[in-house]
């Protein structure tokens, strides 16, 4: 058995064994009726295990339970031998097992997430049972929903709006994990390109009457009429700490700077100045998730890429990838902890890239790792622009 497979499912039992295991997808099916597989933690008569379900042409699903011990190792691995591509999403980071057609193997990212899993830098997710009911943070009857038009009277979410409940339950869970970096009793919040403001809504409904803390928050936006029906509906719903304003993202100044900044979908380089307000206000939590990539896709000037760059298709996909990570580097050298997370299922949207960063305790010093990654920053700019960095 390829030792390279081994260490994929040993390090998938650990994630699962930590808590931290968010899913297994399997991809490039080596048999033509297979289509892929997936894999999740679950409870099953009290025990936890990984159920993975395998997907098959003829529309048909099978689900395996397998426990988290060294038959469970076994038995993961010669799952995975069925496919060329294991990806592994936990807490703590990802990892990808590949092999190409002549039979090599390589394994991305598994000594970085098992160092993070083993020092214990995961949050817990919970555990579930097997009936695949999602705990979600939101319900689907909460005021603000049926104000917003997501959900009807009786609090049922409109068909159409499934997937935007989606997201903004997933972005409340991304929230959660970063709690341990916020302040517990009074918090000041703001959304930059708000936009229509279904998350800044949920956010401000999850701080101040889930979590019951003390909200000051601001919504901007440059569009008059959305902030003026955005703040009618917080006055509807009395959400009093609550507040949206009409004006330009990079001229606005908060009375007083934001432990969380958070943004859904800032179009283009409206994205890198909520960043940069977030970081010139040292906020402790930035969470935010870009829309369209276009800066780089009209200024990219690099020979190297031509090969990828001829095909306008994968030169967007080339040019949305790399901008993000500038992104996370950027935030790095601000002295900031970054990870590019999954918002939601790329089946809802396209646009499911999460960028998050969490303030480090040492961002007021000039650290080695920090000047590093400045440098690190400037030369992939420079790289990608033609020596314009």
């Amino acid at each position: 058995m390829s030792n390279l497979r081994e260490q994929y499912a040993a390090l998938a039992v650990l994630a699962a064994q930590s808590g931290a295991l968010k899913k297994l997808v399997l991809t490039a099916p080596r048999d033509s009726g297979v289509l892929r597989a997936t894999g999740a933690v679950c409870r099953v008569r009290g025990e936890v295990c990984v159920q993975i379900e395998t997907f098959h042409a003829d529309n048909k699903a099978k689900h395996e339970n397998i426990p988290l011990d060294g038959a469970g190792k076994e038995r993961i691995a010669a799952i995975v031998e069925g496919f060329d591509r294991a990806h592994l999403l936990t807490t703590a980071g990802e990892a990808e097992w590949r092999r190409n057609k002549k039979g090599n193997e390589a394994f991305l990212g598994a000594d970085k997430l098992r160092r993070r899993l083993e020092a214990g830098e995961a949050t817990t997710l919970a555990v579930g049972g097997n009936n695949k009911e999602k705990q979600r943070i939101l319900r689907g009857d909460e005021p603000f929903l049926r104000l917003l038009g997501v959900s009807d009277e009786n609090g049922r979410v409109y068909d159409k709006k499934g997937a935007k409940f989606r997201q903004i339950n997933r972005f409340l869970e991304l929230i959660r994990d970063t709690l341990p970096h916020l302040p517990k009793d009074r918090i000041r919040i703001c959304d930059l390109c708000c936009g229509k403001s279904y998350l800044s809504f949920a956010v401000y409904h999850y701080f101040a009457n889930v979590l019951g803390l003390e909200v000051s928050m601001t919504g901007v936006d440059l569009k008059p009429d959305v902030v003026d029906t955005c703040n009618d509906v917080a006055e509807k719903l009395s959400f009093s700490g609550l507040e949206f304003l009409c004006g330009d993202v990079a001229a606005y100044e908060s009375p007083e700077a934001p432990q969380l900044v958070v943004s859904l979908h800032a179009c283009d380089t409206a994205t890198d100045l909520v960043l940069q307000k977030a970081m010139d206000w040292q906020a402790r939590v930035i969470l935010s998730t870009p829309c369209c990539h276009h800066e780089l896709n009209h200024t990219l000037n690099c020979p190297a890429l031509t090969f990828v760059a001829e095909h306008s298709m994968l030169r967007q996909k080339l040019c949305d990838a790399a901008t993000d990570a500038l992104r996370l580097k950027l935030l790095e050298a601000n002295g900031y902890r970054v990870a590019a997370l999954e918002l939601i299922d790329p089946d809802d949207t396209p646009k499911n890239v999460m960028l998050r960063a969490l303030r480090r305790p040492d961002a007021d010093r000039l650290t080695a790792e920090r000047e590093r990654a400045m440098a690190e920053y400037r030369a992939a700019r420079a790289f990608l622009l033609g020596g314009e960095g």
